[in-house]
């Protein structure tokens, strides 16, 4: 691997292989143990969307492999693809560091810095795209069931980026994704029908809140608003009135785990109750984005510089 731009570009053997590496590294941290493969090493991390997980999760990441992180903000450099272009940016970064990470608004920025890079570059969030947070959640998730293959998740709410890696997950590792959106905020048809091309019947389109949970072995959700959509805040929160996942929903699949990437705006599309559920599995998802960043460092730094 030299890149991590989509789970859909990612084969079934890789994201196993990623799955187990996290484990072990997991294992080896919380038993007090450290494996410095990326002493020496340096990460860039371009942030156009501020982050509390992301951000924290590759620097705590780099420094416990014995590596170096670099956090630039977009004043910094003065906008990324504004004063110079995302090609030479590319390669004047990676003539400095050995992996460039990005957080993005536009999925082509991300693209463009894996076309022009001669390091590997991680998306760590676009538009179209949230592969790390996905490989958190499915960790995490068998973590919990003690599998993924056949495990059918509820999401509830936008189909949105994070909806569409969920998506490519489930096709790629054996589950079922569920969706229930208002109209107008369905995931792409061209996305679904990319996810079950790879395996049928994976992803499912509903605007029935009650009958996406039915038999879910997980329920996730994620904001109604994403950064950069506050001028659509108030419209949104009308349009998904009666999608918000409460105990009157949870009622209806009461043995399923509850889930959310964070941030969560408690009573909007969660309510406190369900984060705070014996069944909320939300903080253990949210520490597996360390965990799995990890060993994404591992794998793309350490092992493409042997």
């Amino acid at each position: 691997m030299n890149k991590f731009l989509s789970i859909f570009e990612c084969t079934t053997g890789e994201l196993h292989e990623l799955m187990a590496l996290t484990v072990e590294l997991k294992q080896l941290y919380k038993s007090g143990g450290r494996d410095l493969c990326l002493n020496g090493k340096t990460l860039i991390m371009l942030f156009e969307k501020p982050s509390l997980r992301t951000r924290i999760s590759f620097e705590v990441a780099m420094t416990n492999l014995g590596g170096h992180a670099i956090y630039v903000k977009p004043e910094d450099i003065g906008g990324i693809g504004k004063r110079e272009p995302v090609k030479d940016m590319a390669r004047v970064m990676s003539r400095y560091a050995d992996a460039i990470m990005a957080r993005t608004f536009e999925h082509q920025t991300i693209v463009d810095f894996v076309k022009y890079a001669t390091v590997p570059v991680i998306n760590a969030l676009s538009d179209w795209s949230h592969p790390c947070q996905a490989m958190a959640d499915v960790v995490t998730i068998n973590e919990h069931l003690g599998r993924v293959k056949d495990v059918t998740i509820a999401y509830i709410g936008d189909g949105n980026n994070v909806a569409r890696s969920l998506a490519f997950a489930a096709a790629k590792l054996g589950m079922r994704l569920v969706i229930a959106s208002p109209k107008g905020y369905e995931l792409d048809d061209q996305t679904i029908q990319m996810a079950n091309g790879l395996a049928g019947g994976s992803v499912k389109q509903l605007s029935d809140p009650v009958a996406a949970v039915k038999n879910a072995d997980i329920i996730y959700t994620d904001t109604w608003v994403s950064m950069g959509q506050e001028s659509e805040k108030q419209k949104r929160l009308k349009d998904f009135d009666g999608f918000c996942v409460d105990g009157a929903l949870i009622e209806h699949a009461p043995r399923a785990l509850i889930m959310h990437c964070l941030p969560a705006y408690r009573d909007c599309e969660i309510s406190d109750e369900a984060v705070e559920s014996p069944n909320s599995i939300v903080f253990d998802e949210s520490e597996n984005r360390l965990h799995f960043q990890r060993a994404l460092l591992k794998k793309l730094i350490a092992d493409s510089s042997r």
